[in-house]
């Protein structure tokens, strides 16, 4: 290693112009058009300490693995898949929310963060929506 990496004043100068937050980053990518944002992993990647930066508070940073897909924006907003998925767990075959949405029973169906929203608004008790894992890899509806 170089004596200029073991400076640790080399070390505190990081820079990290361009880093902003996860929901600004998505939202710039919906503003110019992109429709559907699948997110395949979000890592922790460094804390920012007082101690060692200048700053107040412990930044805590990570990083994003971000698909985005230039497709026609839907009409109520793009599709954002953060990992979460729902399960209806009723006692009928399937459920069907006559919205283009159809739930098969104890099958999780990855659902992007809307629809996530339109389902848990159906004030059912019989369908799970799981937290965001911010690791989608796909087979989503929407």
């Amino acid at each position: 290693m170089n004596d200029a990496l073991r400076n640790d004043d080399h070390l505190r100068a990081l820079c990290l112009s361009g880093s902003i937050p996860i929901a600004d980053y998505i939202k710039a990518l919906t503003d110019v058009g992109f429709g559907t944002i699948e997110i395949h992993g979000r890592r922790p990647y460094r804390i920012l300490d007082t101690e060692n930066y200048p700053t107040d508070e412990l930044i805590f940073i990570e990083s994003i693995e971000v698909c985005a897909i230039k497709d026609p924006m839907p009409a109520d907003g793009a599709c954002v898949f953060t990992g979460k998925a729902a399960i209806y767990y009723g006692n009928e075959v399937y459920l069907d929310d006559k919205k283009g949405h159809v739930l098969i029973r104890n099958q999780p169906l990855a659902v992007c963060d809307k629809t996530a929203v339109a389902l848990a608004s159906l004030g059912r008790n019989d369908i799970f929506i799981s937290e965001s894992t911010f690791h989608y890899n796909g087979g989503g509806c929407c």
